[in-house]
């Protein structure tokens, strides 16, 4: 009996060890369908990424196929759906355009180097900067584009692709109420690609966004002289690409992690997402990143929370279009723009622009949030959004903490001293109306300016304080500064009489 307990106990420890997937059969469905879901999602997608790059609609596929892959094993985030995307198709455009396809791998293997050095350097730290109105607009901004693309499926189509997508929509609203075993978006492209072919309705399928590839990619290397001239050419573009990769991913990374209620990695996914775009270069592939709305499809609506779907939505995209394209080709793209539309719907921030909330919300927090939200939309580039929101944020910031320091006067009776009592953050912002605060003509020979309760933060602040001490001493006045912290101290102590101001 007791020789039985270490067994059991062996047998305890080791299913301790393994993944929540492995011995759960529930999240082994949930990751198994959540990963076919977004297989089928990504054909139409990757195609159309294809032909912004001026590409093979295959290396489209062959991209979301290696970098679904390969991130899932190197270790990306959770959940998160990496495959060939617009943005990076935008930015590798001009290469295959102007120089051919050889150079574009080139690009892409050299991107996905980038992207590993940077993660080596910490870039991925820099998240920690980007402020909550940056984040709501990039959400809002993110469903919009969603939203966006499905509208020229929308346009100019037979008539029968209307109540389609509103009977796709139906399913998916509906679906869920009877069981959540099954996902709804599965179900509603199930049930739309049987009635249309059942009933032989002619409306626009996945086969007419061009041809599914019939093999898998083998890997080889770029078709490029290797030159420090083939260097020169690429490394600009691979930069672009890399730090648009970049953004895009730890974007999306953080939003999955406010999702999920859950922390990752974001140096760990900057590195992978290198060797994810190194390996997809080396199959022929056109790069990528993390794909917003394909994770969206994911982690919100499929309720998958590992690694597993990522790798399976790309190994049975291969799948689906090696072994059953002939099926997958018949898949109306209404369908498929139903289950985009609804993505887009459930990943805007309604909450956001709720009458009670814009009424509660700092006037500042409202203008970064709809300039993002605009800048996204106009250039159809999330990096570009977040940066100049992140940038108007920091001047909103600074305008608002530039307001808070302030300089009272208190002159003794004898009036033969004054007391400059100084408070709030010095800084370029604050600093610059700091010498016209005091009163040199008509102040007392001894002025003492007291920075008790007042931080110094740099040089433009250093550069004031002399100033002021300048134009009293032209006068023959003494100023006496007191009351610096530490590391104020240090900072005057190391730059005074080393920076010059416009006063």
């Amino acid at each position: 009996m007791s020789s039985a307990a270490p067994a059991v106990s062996a047998s305890a420890r080791l299913r301790g060890l393994k993944p929540d997937w492995m011995s759960d059969p529930r999240i082994w469905r949930t990751e198994v369908l959540a990963g076919l879901v977004v297989a089928l999602a990504l054909i139409p997608e990757a195609i159309s990424f294809s032909v912004i790059a001026g590409v093979d609609p295959a290396i489209g596929l062959f991209a979301s196929f290696t970098m679904a892959v390969t991130i899932a094993v190197v270790g990306g985030r959770r959940a998160m759906i990496s495959a060939a995307t617009g943005a990076v198709a935008l930015v590798i455009a001009p290469v295959n355009r102007e120089h051919g396809f050889g150079y574009l791998v080139a690009t892409v293997i050299l991107a996905g180097v980038f992207q590993i050095v940077l993660g080596a350097l910490g870039v991925a730290r820099l998240m920690r900067f980007v402020p909550r109105s940056v984040m709501t607009g990039f959400v809002n901004a993110l469903a919009i584009l969603i939203f966006m693309a499905q509208v020229p499926e929308m346009y100019d189509v037979p008539w029968p692709v209307y109540p389609l997508m509103a009977g796709g929509l139906a399913l998916m609203v509906f679906f869920p109420r009877v069981t959540r075993v099954v996902p709804a978006p599965l179900v509603s492209i199930i049930v739309l690609t049987v009635i249309t072919v059942a009933a032989g309705i002619a409306v626009p399928t996945v086969g007419d966004k061009g041809e599914l590839p019939s093999s898998l990619p083998v890997p080889g290397l770029p078709d490029v002289p290797f030159t420090l001239d083939t260097l020169t050419t690429v490394a600009p573009y691979a930069l672009a690409m890399a730090l648009v990769g970049l953004m895009e991913s730890l974007m999306t990374a953080k939003l999955v992690d406010d999702i999920t209620d859950t922390h990752s990695s974001k140096t760990r996914e900057s590195i992978g997402q290198g060797v994810a775009n190194i390996v997809t270069g080396f199959f022929g592939g056109m790069g990528g990143c993390a794909m917003i709305g394909q994770t969206m499809i994911n982690v919100k609506v499929s309720g998958a929370r590992t690694r597993v779907s990522t790798f399976l939505a790309g190994a049975f995209l291969m799948v689906l279009c090696v072994v059953f394209g002939p099926v997958v080709s018949d898949i109306p793209m209404a369908a498929l723009v139903a289950v985009m539309v609804m993505v887009s719907v459930g990943t805007f921030d309604w909450h956001s622009i709720a009458p009670g909330t814009l009424r509660r919300m700092p006037a500042g927090e409202i203008t970064v949030m709809v300039i993002t939200v605009a800048v996204v939309v106009a250039t159809s580039n999330l990096a570009i959004g977040v940066v100049v929101g992140s940038i108007t944020a920091m001047v909103v910031f600074a305008r608002r903490v530039a307001r808070l320091a302030d300089v009272t006067a208190v002159t003794d009776p004898d009036g033969t001293s004054v007391v400059y009592s100084v408070t709030g953050e010095l800084f370029f912002a604050s600093s610059n109306e700091l010498v016209g605060r005091f009163d040199y003509a008509n102040d007392p020979d001894r002025v003492v300016i007291d920075l008790s309760a007042a931080h110094i933060w740099d040089a433009s602040s250093v550069a004031a304080l002399d100033a002021v001490e300048t134009k009293y001493a032209q006068r023959g006045k003494k100023v006496e500064i007191t009351g610096l912290n530490t590391p104020s101290a240090d900072l005057r102590e190391r730059l005074t009489g080393e920076v010059t101001t416009g006063h």
